[in-house]
This record gives structure tokens, sequence and C-alpha cells, in this order.
């Protein structure tokens, strides 16, 4: 199976959620890695976080109000943000310590230092390694978390009886300073289908039993996890 597909998508798994707030796509459900991305409707209008390019998804983010802006959280997460851009003439808004997705997007950079615009949604960083910064994006107000990178829910971070599981090398040290403590209403990630029930429970038990279950993560997806920073530093 291919950890990411280079081929355009035809069929996407579109998934909206709340009372009209938001749409979360996978734009090739095949792939292993499953790259998800999202819109958020803010009252200045929609956040586009971490897009790729897939059908029916622009009809499905119209129908949520205008795009506010397009936003990236993970340095390895440039994806199609340029394309997106320039299609609602929007800049890409980085974080100001966000490295390498510059020189990856064909539009504007806006540079923010915590607060997506009027969004509400407040990032914080996340520097696992050198060459790997992300920003866990969190609006309280709805409880609505982001996390592009560190946990997802596709099978290459799962162990188990997990519905959310922490990256492989971030199990030996979880994000606990970024979202111990947080009560999300549902957890958004970069790879997987978000977590709509219980997420709060989810999110605890992952970071408790991260560090004990990683033999066991190490054994089941030491080579997927290898092969999927090989297939992210290519592009």
């Amino acid at each position: 199976m291919t950890m990411y597909a280079d081929r355009p998508s035809s069929t996407p798994l579109v998934d909206r959620w709340g009372d009209d707030e938001g749409v979360s796509w996978i734009a090739h459900p095949a792939e292993e890695g499953q790259r998800a991305s999202h819109a958020v409707r803010c009252e200045e209008g929609v956040w586009i976080v971490d897009p790729l390019e897939a059908r029916g998804v622009h009809e499905a983010i119209t129908e949520l109000g205008p795009v506010a802006g397009v936003a990236v959280l993970s340095s390895w997460h440039a994806r199609d943000a340029g394309e997106f851009a320039r299609r609602y003439d929007v800049p890409v808004s980085l974080p100001t310590w966000m490295t390498r997705v510059e020189a990856r997007v064909d539009a504007p950079v806006e540079r923010y230092e915590r607060t997506l615009g009027e969004s509400g949604i407040h990032v914080s960083l996340s520097n696992p390694l050198p060459t790997w910064r992300e920003g866990i994006a969190y609006r309280e107000s709805d409880g609505t978390l982001l996390v592009p990178e560190s946990a997802g829910t596709a099978a290459p971070f799962l162990v188990g009886d997990e519905r959310l599981g922490l990256e492989l090398s971030r199990r030996l040290r979880p994000p606990r300073v970024s979202l111990a403590g947080l009560e999300p209403e549902r957890v958004l990630v970069g790879h997987g289908p978000p977590v709509y029930e219980d997420a709060t429970a989810a999110l605890d038990e992952a970071l408790a039993t991260a560090r004990r279950r990683f033999p066991r993560a190490l054994v089941e997806h030491g080579p997927d996890s290898v092969r999927s920073v090989l297939e992210a530093v290519r592009k």
C-alpha cells in the first residue's frame, strides 16, 4: 500500500461536523498515511488547514462561508496550501517559527505569533526534532483541537484498541505541555478521521499509555514510520 498517493484524488472521504461548524476530508482514503485536511468556520470566515486538493471539497468549503485564510500547522504539511490560497485570494498563514513551508508554497505568506486572525484558534509550538516543527491548535470556545502530526487515527498511529494514538517517536516524549489538561469536544488530526466521541478521554488515554505501548508500536509500525518520514522528506 502507498504511504502517500501522488495521483489526483477522485474519491475523497468528506465529513461535515458540528452544526455546520466545519468539514474534514481525507483526499486519498486508500493511502496508508490517510492525510487529513480541515475547514473550520469562525466568525471572520472559514480557515482551511493543511489542505489537499480533492473532488467536491471546494463546494463543501463554500457552503460553510467565505474563506478567511489558509493555515499550515506542520513543517511537513505544505501540501496544496499554495493552490488553495491562490484560489481564494488569501495568504498562507504560518507561525513566526515555522520553517520549510514558505519555500514550498507558491503564494503570499503571512506570519502570526499565536492566534489565527480573529478565529480564536490559538497555536502553540511543539518541536520534537530540529526539522519537525508543529503547531498544536486549540479553540477553547467549542473544544476544537487540531493536532497535525504528533497524534493521529490512521493505522500507523494506533495499537490495540486505541482510538487516538501518538506518532511512534512521540510515544517516548509525549507532547504533554501542549496537550495535557485540554478538554476537547473533537480532535482533528493530520492523518486519519477526526475523533468526535469522548474526545477528551481518547486524548488522555493516548498521553497516559504512550510510553507503555511504545514497544508494541515499534514492532507493528517501526518500518512504516521510517517509510513515512522518508516519503515526507521527498515532498
